[in-house]
């Protein structure tokens, strides 16, 4: 399928950053607009097949999170189940020794970095890296982890890089840097370079509401979520004892796709039961675990149990809201994080359903964050919450 611009890019104003006062929100994300998940997973596979027909051979591919960790699942997928998928992280993770830390300049989170435990094997087992992002604006955020791999890591000599997109918007000056830094570019759709902070100056925004703390229809939820099944949801929980592949320290592009589709088939027909052939149904994802939630979302549209799937993710970006014409967030709700005590989150355009599933490598109970987003969803008239726990082991 072609994409378009109008397609794949919506402008937002983010709220209270003054590094890069907007942003560019792709309405087939599945990250802070509510999407059907297989259009977005048609999406993603159309860079993927691209890429795939471009640099065969590849066997290692590079997410940046946060937007991008689906992105680049599903790009991995498209060179073989046997290529490495690793994705960078703003999280602690456990059991790692080594980490390339980097800065993304522009980002309401700058700081992140890259599990190095097992880099220098992968390397030498591929001929070219591929890094996936959501949008490449200039390249300096891979710039900087590309250089901060070829001074740790000998395996990058002569490594073709590409830095493939959704959405590209080098100018020349920048791609020519790039190509002189030895980076090729690949993306869906090329932008045009034009003043996207003058444009988003249009519209006046405000902050996501902040209802932590409210009662409000929920009252129970807090029972729900300290003691399992309550009034109003159930928890199910990741059934693989061994524990869930984690893109965070690298896994193998084919038993990633195999344990989501394993847990989606366990899910399916515990969210069959709960709900009517018309029926709407939430799949969530949480901060960097989107893909998961993407394949559960794909394997419930596809059942035809629903009238209409939807997927999108909690995200730690702040983004404007408003009502004016042409705006993409329309409504926001600041939440507590699964993974860490004290960060805010937030979830956007949330809508009615009659079943919300939320999948999360988070806390193994939710957290303040499921009481959130359990709050949230009831508030539109949701009656039953899932949530789908698949470790926990990152908190």
């Amino acid at each position: 399928m072609q994409y378009t611009s109008k397609d794949l890019m919506r402008l937002a104003k983010r709220y209270n950053n003054s590094k890069r006062p907007y942003l560019l929100v792709n309405p087939l994300q599945g990250k802070h607009l509510p999407v059907s998940p297989g259009a977005s997973l048609d999406m993603m596979g159309g860079l993927g097949e691209k890429l795939a027909a471009r640099y065969p051979g590849t066997r290692l591919v590079v997410g940046f999170a946060e937007t991008a960790t689906a992105i680049g699942a599903v790009v991995a997928s498209c060179f073989g189940d046997r290529c490495r998928y690793l994705h960078t992280t703003r999280e602690e993770g456990e059991g790692v020794e080594r980490w390339v830390d980097f800065q993304e300049e522009h980002s309401h989170a700058t700081e992140q970095k890259l599990c190095g435990d097992r880099l220098a094997q992968w390397l030498e087992e591929t001929p070219q890296v591929v890094f996936v992002d959501d949008e490449l604006s200039t390249g300096k955020t891979l710039q900087n982890i590309v250089d901060q791999l070829r001074r740790q890591f000998p395996q990058m000599e002569g490594k073709k890089v590409v830095a493939a997109s959704v959405l590209n918007r080098l100018s020349k000056e920048d791609d020519a840097r790039l190509k002189a830094a030895g980076i090729d570019s690949c993306c869906l759709q090329k932008l045009p370079n034009e003043d996207y902070e003058k444009a988003v100056g249009q519209y006046q925004v405000q902050p996501a509401k902040n209802r932590q703390g409210e009662k409000g229809p929920l009252a129970a939820i807090e029972e729900f979520v300290a003691q399992g099944p309550g009034h109003r949801g159930e928890i199910c929980r990741s059934p693989q004892e061994k524990g869930f592949p984690d893109p965070r320290t690298g896994v193998m592009a084919g038993c990633y796709q195999s344990a989501c589709q394993e847990l989606a088939a366990e899910v399916l027909p515990w969210a069959e039961g709960r709900i009517s052939g018309d029926g709407r149904v939430l799949v969530l994802g949480t901060e960097e675990c989107m893909y998961p939630a993407l394949i559960l979302g794909k394997a419930i549209e596809g059942s035809g149990a629903a009238s209409l799937v939807r997927c999108h993710a909690t995200t730690r970006s702040p983004i404007g809201i408003s009502a004016q014409d042409g705006y993409p967030i329309r409504s926001g709700e600041k939440i507590h994080s699964f993974y860490e005590e004290g960060r805010e989150t937030y979830l956007y355009n949330l809508g009615r359903y009659d079943l919300a599933i939320v999948v999360s490598d988070g806390a193994k109970d939710g957290g303040k964050g499921l009481v959130d987003v359990a709050r949230a969803v009831c508030r539109y008239g949701c009656g039953t919450l899932l949530y789908v726990q698949l470790g926990g082991k990152h908190v």
